[in-house]
């Protein structure tokens, strides 16, 4: 079987093999590369070879089959930067970009060193491995050796692994292995947090207020996020958007709260300045943002460099707002009574500075709550008395895997 490699993994191998015509380094170093990016409107386009790198990863991911599905090359290209877009790896260099030109292209900056692809597990040892765990389900030795094992393929390093993970890996490894049952299962479908099985609950709820008073409060449940953005996402700008699948979240009328003429002529203002929104996701090690829009946009947070003084988003750039090992880590520590309940709550402030010690929010503009449902969830068992320390913490599978 085919070892199976990260998407950075991938890309890198495709810019080696010398196979796609613009895909290129852009420097020595090999820190950034260069990806040609034709849009299919041009009279030149040609499918064969404009499209020939996107329609290799929708190949490699699974989502084309030669012969068997309809060719969608806008689709094919939407994919491969979706996945750029949301990847923590790569970084886009808008100021290197030619999109003008007879053969234009992106640039984009890889933020970590290459590591090799580990080779993928095939079915047969796999079951091999099962049989031999249900055989010996209490062996300590074959379990820590397993553990040591997914850590490593997970991690990379023994650092990156908190006692509570420890804790979630083994049991679950026990309980998938022997086909028991946690010691604290209920009746609704649940996954462990652990390296083998992400986190599935992906929602957030997201509340909209207008000089603190609610103008909207919504769930998402869109694997991809959500867009929050003034009006809605263009139809066929693929440079910034294409047919993305996440959930849109638009900026109700200041008319309809209750505003002074003038509080509402700068709202509108501002609004003008927010049409390409922010991007706003969960993914299994953290929740993050990318900024499209003009508009300034600032956020407080766990992960927030300053409490006192404002946190900006760079434009074109992937942040990452909370950190969900981090977050498992201080939860530890709160169950151990060593440390405060882990905070998760995230502000966004759309077009003035925050955090501002000389402005309360709720004298802001546009102000935008975030918070991630996995943390709620996993704080409403601890504050019932449903966690307990070296038990393993557990959270509602509503939704499906990322892509």
């Amino acid at each position: 079987m085919e070892a199976k490699m990260h998407m950075k993994e991938w890309l890198i191998a495709q810019i080696e093999s010398g196979k796609y015509e613009g895909l290129s380094w852009e420097d020595e170093d090999k820190t950034m590369f260069r990806i040609p990016w034709k849009h299919a409107a041009k009279k030149d386009y040609k499918q064969t070879e404009d499209a020939a790198l996107f329609k290799a990863w929708a190949v490699y991911k699974g989502k084309y089959r030669e012969g068997r599905d309809k060719a969608d090359p806008t689709m094919w290209k939407t994919r491969l930067r979706c996945a750029l877009n949301k990847s923590t790896d790569f970084q886009e260099v808008p100021e290197r970009n030619q999109l003008d030109i007879t053969e234009p292209y992106k640039v984009y900056l890889i933020q970590h060193s290459y590591v090799p692809a580990r080779p993928a597990e095939s079915p047969q040892i796999k079951d091999q491995g099962i049989i031999q765990a249900k055989n010996s389900p209490r062996n300590p030795g074959f379990l820590d050796k397993q553990l040591h094992c997914q850590k490593e393929s997970f991690y990379g390093t023994k650092e990156a692994v908190t006692p509570l993970m420890d804790d979630l890996m083994r049991e679950h490894m026990y309980c998938e292995l022997t086909g028991k049952k946690p010691l604290n299962q209920s009746p609704a479908p649940l996954t462990f947090i652990s390296p083998t099985l992400a986190i599935t609950d992906l929602r957030m709820q997201v509340m909209l207020l207008y000089h603190g008073q609610r103008v909207l409060k919504e769930t998402t449940r869109s694997p991809d996020g959500c867009f929050i953005l003034q009006g809605r996402v263009p139809v066929g700008n693929e440079k910034i958007y294409g047919p993305c699948t996440a959930q849109q979240i638009s900026f109700p009328s200041p008319g309809s709260v209750c505003l002074s003429t003038c509080m509402v002529d700068a709202m509108n203002r501002l609004l003008c300045h927010l049409e390409k929104g922010v991007l706003l996701w969960v993914a299994p090690d953290g929740v993050f943002i990318k900024r499209f829009c003009q508009g300034r946009v600032y956020w407080s947070g766990p992960m927030a460099q300053h409490s006192d003084r404002p946190n900006k988003l760079e434009r074109e750039k992937t942040f990452k707002l909370l950190d969900i090992p981090t977050f498992l880590n201080e939860l530890q520590s709160c169950l151990q009574g060593k440390g405060p309940t882990p905070s998760y709550e995230i502000e966004l402030c759309f077009g003035e500075e925050y955090p501002d010690p000389n402005v309360p929010k709720t004298k802001k503009l546009i102000m935008v709550q975030v918070v991630p449902l996995f943390a709620v969830e996993l704080l409403q068992r601890f504050n019932s008395g449903e966690i307990e320390e070296k038990r393993p913490i557990l959270i509602s599978d509503t939704e499906g895997e990322k892509m």
